[in-house]
């Protein structure tokens, strides 16, 4: 997640973190807006469409999103972590997706390609270079940077996102329309902010750094003005959730985590000591285990 869009050098070196989500979606039998096949059956009747089954042990694991995947701050003060990355990494407190689902095998079989700030609107060039290296899975977490803006009025719209994320979907699908997509859900930004504003160093971090300002400016305001602001925030990122499984649910490659992420309740200890935003390497290792139990589902 960023909190302000790839401005990597705002946040004052200062420490302690937060999470406190993706996937993308896949086609059914045909490729998403793909013509239905030409077969049919002696009757003269279109051919039934085979039967698409989920395969619960890919063979290479390709990442895309932002910061969280990119694993930002959580080994240093305002710098990517990808070895610490809950999709790809290789650290082995981790235990990412990769090295759950490929052992050995992961470090030539998995590409990050997230990018620290990146929001709905980069995912489709995301998709575009890990689609080079024809993984049999791509994880995607993507929309915290979405919601968290300078101003509730900066955030992308509903309507925005949507078409965003069917947009990087079909990119995928031009190259790869049999590669499975698992969609990770965006963090409760709220709750971050509940548990956050406990910590006075959280607080002054946050300040200072003009941490996701949306969300967590005037980190203690109670007053009616502040509520509503941080409501707004919240609903808008359930919304960006409900876009995430109502596409992903339109293609059976595809696999939302029903809300995991947002619903987890990360602790202290699993916010990166920088800067109270983004996961330490503890909370990069829950969104591994959170990953592994839906991918490897039946």
């Amino acid at each position: 997640m960023r909190t302000c869009r790839r401005q990597t050098a705002t946040v004052t070196a200062v420490a302690a973190a937060v999470l406190g989500a993706v996937t993308l979606t896949a086609c059914d039998a045909a490729v998403h807006g793909a013509p239905e096949p030409r077969n049919a059956s002696a009757s003269g009747k279109p051919a039934p469409k085979p039967t698409v089954r989920w395969d619960t042990t890919p063979r290479s694991v390709a990442a895309v999103g932002d910061s969280i995947t990119r694993g930002f701050d959580a080994c240093s003060a305002l710098a990517d972590c990808p070895k610490v990355s809950w999709s790809t990494g290789s650290d082995s407190d981790v235990h990412s997706l990769a090295v759950r689902l490929l052992g050995r095998r992961a470090a030539d079989h998995s590409w990050n390609d997230a990018v620290t700030g990146a929001r709905i609107e980069d995912l489709p060039g995301q998709l575009r270079k890990a689609a080079k290296h024809r993984p049999e899975l791509v994880t995607v977490m993507i929309g915290a940077n979405d919601a968290c803006r300078d101003s509730t009025s900066q955030m992308t719209s509903v309507e925005e996102f949507r078409a965003g994320f069917e947009k990087s979907l079909d990119t995928l699908r031009e190259t790869l329309p049999k590669t499975e997509v698992y969609v990770a859900s965006v963090p409760n930004l709220k709750r971050l902010w509940s548990q956050g504003r406990t910590s006075p160093l959280g607080k002054q971090i946050w300040k200072l750094g003009g941490i996701c300002p949306s969300m967590l400016a005037d980190a203690d305001a109670r007053n009616t003005a502040a509520n509503e602001r941080r409501d707004k925030v919240q609903s808008r990122v359930v919304a960006y959730n409900k876009v995430l499984k109502e596409v992903c649910a339109t293609d059976a490659l595809c696999r939302f985590d029903d809300d995991a992420v947002f619903d987890y309740r990360f602790s202290t200890a699993q916010l990166s000591h920088w800067d109270w935003f983004h996961p330490s390497r503890d909370g990069q290792s829950r969104l591994a285990e959170i990953a592994y139990r839906k991918v490897t589902t039946d």
